[in-house]
Protein backbone atom coordinates (compact mmCIF):
# COMPACT_ATOMS: atom_id res chain seq x y z
CA UNK A 1 0.00 0.00 0.00
CA UNK A 2 1.58 3.40 -1.48
CA UNK A 3 0.25 6.67 0.21
CA UNK A 4 1.43 9.55 2.14
CA UNK A 5 -1.33 9.95 4.29
CA UNK A 6 -1.04 7.33 7.43
CA UNK A 7 -4.69 7.26 8.30
CA UNK A 8 -6.15 6.55 5.03
CA UNK A 9 -3.81 3.50 4.90
CA UNK A 10 -4.54 2.62 8.35
CA UNK A 11 -8.65 2.81 6.93
CA UNK A 12 -7.71 0.13 4.02
CA UNK A 13 -5.77 -2.53 6.23
CA UNK A 14 -8.72 -1.96 8.93
CA UNK A 15 -11.58 -2.63 6.54
CA UNK A 16 -9.58 -5.71 4.43
CA UNK A 17 -7.78 -7.31 7.71
CA UNK A 18 -10.88 -7.08 9.32
CA UNK A 19 -12.81 -8.41 6.86
CA UNK A 20 -10.65 -10.79 5.45
CA UNK A 21 -8.63 -12.24 7.85
CA UNK A 22 -10.52 -15.73 7.50
CA UNK A 23 -10.24 -16.38 3.92
CA UNK A 24 -6.85 -14.61 2.95
CA UNK A 25 -3.61 -14.42 4.50
CA UNK A 26 -2.52 -10.79 4.12
CA UNK A 27 0.49 -9.47 4.20
CA UNK A 28 0.88 -5.78 3.73
CA UNK A 29 4.23 -3.48 3.47
CA UNK A 30 4.00 0.25 3.82
CA UNK A 31 6.00 3.08 1.63
CA UNK A 32 4.92 6.68 2.01
CA UNK A 33 6.78 8.39 -0.75
CA UNK A 34 8.49 7.11 -4.21
CA UNK A 35 12.01 6.24 -3.30
CA UNK A 36 10.52 3.75 -0.52
CA UNK A 37 7.87 2.42 -2.98
CA UNK A 38 10.26 1.41 -5.40
CA UNK A 39 12.56 -0.08 -3.39
CA UNK A 40 9.69 -2.27 -2.14
CA UNK A 41 8.96 -2.87 -5.64
CA UNK A 42 12.28 -3.75 -6.78
CA UNK A 43 12.67 -6.15 -3.65
CA UNK A 44 9.51 -7.85 -4.28
CA UNK A 45 10.63 -8.27 -8.28
CA UNK A 46 13.34 -10.50 -7.00
CA UNK A 47 11.17 -12.90 -4.72
CA UNK A 48 9.76 -16.18 -5.14
CA UNK A 49 6.50 -14.44 -4.03
CA UNK A 50 6.05 -11.22 -5.36
CA UNK A 51 3.00 -9.11 -4.27
CA UNK A 52 -0.30 -9.82 -5.76
CA UNK A 53 -1.63 -6.24 -5.59
CA UNK A 54 -0.42 -2.73 -5.30
CA UNK A 55 -2.61 -0.03 -4.08
CA UNK A 56 -0.77 3.05 -5.02
CA UNK A 57 -2.40 6.80 -4.67
CA UNK A 58 -1.46 8.98 -7.37
CA UNK A 59 0.37 12.36 -5.44
CA UNK A 60 3.40 11.05 -3.58
CA UNK A 61 6.48 12.45 -2.57
CA UNK A 62 8.74 12.63 -5.50
CA UNK A 63 12.54 10.02 -5.44
CA UNK A 64 15.79 12.03 -4.45
CA UNK A 65 17.08 11.91 -8.19
CA UNK A 66 13.63 13.29 -9.50
CA UNK A 67 12.93 10.55 -11.89
CA UNK A 68 9.93 9.52 -10.39
CA UNK A 69 7.57 11.99 -9.68
CA UNK A 70 4.13 10.59 -8.81
CA UNK A 71 2.33 7.08 -8.06
CA UNK A 72 1.45 7.02 -11.77
CA UNK A 73 5.25 6.80 -12.42
CA UNK A 74 5.59 4.30 -9.65
CA UNK A 75 2.56 2.03 -11.23
CA UNK A 76 4.61 2.26 -14.59
CA UNK A 77 7.60 0.61 -13.50
CA UNK A 78 5.36 -2.12 -11.22
CA UNK A 79 4.04 -3.22 -14.68
CA UNK A 80 7.16 -3.52 -15.96
CA UNK A 81 8.93 -5.07 -12.75
CA UNK A 82 5.83 -7.28 -11.64
CA UNK A 83 3.75 -7.71 -14.69
CA UNK A 84 1.84 -10.66 -12.75
CA UNK A 85 0.97 -8.27 -10.02
CA UNK A 86 -3.11 -6.35 -10.27
CA UNK A 87 -2.13 -2.81 -10.13
CA UNK A 88 -4.98 -0.47 -8.07
CA UNK A 89 -5.07 3.30 -8.24
CA UNK A 90 -6.51 5.25 -5.81
CA UNK A 91 -6.95 8.97 -6.02
CA UNK A 92 -8.54 12.01 -4.96
CA UNK A 93 -8.22 13.00 -9.17
CA UNK A 94 -11.20 13.25 -10.66
CA UNK A 95 -11.11 15.09 -13.34
CA UNK A 96 -11.49 13.57 -17.03
CA UNK A 97 -8.38 13.87 -18.73
CA UNK A 98 -6.67 12.54 -15.49
CA UNK A 99 -8.51 9.52 -15.48
CA UNK A 100 -8.24 9.18 -18.99
CA UNK A 101 -4.59 9.11 -18.97
CA UNK A 102 -4.34 6.73 -16.28
CA UNK A 103 -6.67 4.45 -17.80
CA UNK A 104 -4.52 4.66 -21.14
CA UNK A 105 -0.86 5.17 -19.46
CA UNK A 106 -1.21 2.19 -16.74
CA UNK A 107 -4.55 0.52 -17.39
CA UNK A 108 -4.97 -0.46 -14.14
CA UNK A 109 -6.62 -3.91 -12.58
CA UNK A 110 -8.69 -1.08 -10.23
CA UNK A 111 -9.13 2.27 -10.81
CA UNK A 112 -10.87 4.04 -7.70
CA UNK A 113 -12.30 7.88 -6.93
CA UNK A 114 -11.42 8.44 -3.29
CA UNK A 115 -14.55 10.16 -3.04
CA UNK A 116 -16.52 7.25 -4.73
CA UNK A 117 -15.25 5.48 -1.81
CA UNK A 118 -16.22 2.97 1.42
CA UNK A 119 -15.10 0.50 3.14
CA UNK A 120 -17.81 -1.52 1.75
CA UNK A 121 -16.63 -0.63 -1.77
CA UNK A 122 -13.21 -0.91 -1.10
CA UNK A 123 -13.99 -4.82 -0.05
CA UNK A 124 -15.90 -5.34 -3.24
CA UNK A 125 -13.40 -3.81 -5.49
CA UNK A 126 -10.56 -6.17 -3.68
CA UNK A 127 -13.11 -9.43 -3.96
CA UNK A 128 -13.45 -8.69 -7.73
CA UNK A 129 -9.74 -7.94 -8.39
CA UNK A 130 -8.86 -11.22 -6.29
CA UNK A 131 -10.94 -13.22 -8.56
CA UNK A 132 -9.62 -11.62 -11.64
CA UNK A 133 -12.39 -8.85 -12.67
CA UNK A 134 -11.54 -5.49 -13.13
CA UNK A 135 -13.34 -2.98 -10.25
CA UNK A 136 -13.38 0.32 -11.23
CA UNK A 137 -15.39 2.73 -9.36
CA UNK A 138 -18.48 5.27 -10.31
CA UNK A 139 -16.20 8.15 -11.32
CA UNK A 140 -14.54 6.27 -13.40
CA UNK A 141 -17.39 4.17 -14.55
CA UNK A 142 -19.29 7.68 -15.55
CA UNK A 143 -16.28 8.65 -17.06
CA UNK A 144 -16.53 5.62 -19.82
CA UNK A 145 -19.90 5.82 -20.47
CA UNK A 146 -18.82 9.43 -21.60
CA UNK A 147 -16.32 8.36 -23.64
CA UNK A 148 -18.95 5.79 -25.02
CA UNK A 149 -20.93 8.52 -26.41
CA UNK A 150 -18.38 10.03 -28.69
CA UNK A 151 -17.54 8.62 -32.03
CA UNK A 152 -14.16 9.83 -32.00
CA UNK A 153 -10.94 10.50 -29.46
CA UNK A 154 -9.16 13.43 -28.82
CA UNK A 155 -5.12 13.53 -28.60
CA UNK A 156 -3.01 14.06 -25.52
CA UNK A 157 -2.08 17.84 -27.20
CA UNK A 158 -6.09 18.38 -27.49
CA UNK A 159 -6.81 17.18 -24.34
CA UNK A 160 -3.94 19.61 -22.87
CA UNK A 161 -5.13 22.18 -24.78
CA UNK A 162 -8.84 22.15 -23.02
CA UNK A 163 -7.70 21.37 -19.34
CA UNK A 164 -5.46 24.61 -19.26
CA UNK A 165 -8.49 26.57 -21.03
CA UNK A 166 -10.90 24.73 -18.71
CA UNK A 167 -8.29 26.28 -15.88
CA UNK A 168 -8.34 30.10 -17.14
CA UNK A 169 -5.17 30.23 -19.04
CA UNK A 170 -5.82 32.67 -21.87
CA UNK A 171 -4.94 31.04 -25.68
CA UNK A 172 -2.50 33.60 -26.13
CA UNK A 173 -0.69 31.90 -23.03
CA UNK A 174 -1.11 28.09 -24.03
CA UNK A 175 2.27 27.78 -25.85
CA UNK A 176 3.61 27.93 -22.02
CA UNK A 177 2.07 24.93 -21.31
CA UNK A 178 1.69 23.05 -24.61
CA UNK A 179 4.75 22.36 -26.77
CA UNK A 180 2.87 23.65 -30.06
CA UNK A 181 3.22 27.10 -31.45
CA UNK A 182 0.02 29.41 -31.12
CA UNK A 183 -0.97 29.19 -34.59
CA UNK A 184 -1.04 25.16 -34.37
CA UNK A 185 -3.28 25.59 -30.97
CA UNK A 186 -5.51 28.14 -32.63
CA UNK A 187 -5.75 24.92 -35.69
CA UNK A 188 -6.48 22.79 -33.33
CA UNK A 189 -9.04 24.51 -31.36
CA UNK A 190 -11.15 25.31 -34.46
CA UNK A 191 -10.45 21.38 -35.30
CA UNK A 192 -12.09 20.59 -32.11
CA UNK A 193 -14.86 22.74 -32.17
CA UNK A 194 -15.53 21.48 -35.65
CA UNK A 195 -16.10 17.92 -34.13
CA UNK A 196 -18.18 19.14 -31.76
CA UNK A 197 -20.40 20.14 -34.42
CA UNK A 198 -19.68 23.83 -33.17
CA UNK A 199 -17.77 25.23 -35.44
CA UNK A 200 -18.36 29.34 -34.52
CA UNK A 201 -18.82 28.81 -31.25
CA UNK A 202 -16.84 30.65 -28.53
CA UNK A 203 -14.31 29.13 -26.26
CA UNK A 204 -16.94 28.93 -23.37
CA UNK A 205 -18.88 26.92 -25.26
CA UNK A 206 -15.98 24.51 -26.18
CA UNK A 207 -15.62 24.15 -22.55
CA UNK A 208 -19.28 23.36 -21.93
CA UNK A 209 -18.96 21.32 -24.56
CA UNK A 210 -16.07 19.80 -23.72
CA UNK A 211 -17.03 18.98 -20.30
CA UNK A 212 -20.58 17.53 -21.21
CA UNK A 213 -18.95 15.08 -23.70
CA UNK A 214 -16.33 14.11 -20.55
CA UNK A 215 -13.16 15.12 -22.14
CA UNK A 216 -12.53 18.01 -18.75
Amino acid sequence: MIDDHPMIIEGYKNTLLGENQKEYAITIDIASNCDDAYELIVESSKSSAPYDMLFVDIKLPPSTDGTITSGEDLAKHAKKLLPKSKVIILTMHREDHRIHDILKNINPSGFLIKSDLTSSELLLAFNNIVSGTPYYSATVNNHFRKMMNNNFSLDEKNLKILYHLSRGVKTKNLPNYVSLSLSAIEKRKNQIKEMFSIAKADDQKLLEEARKRGFI
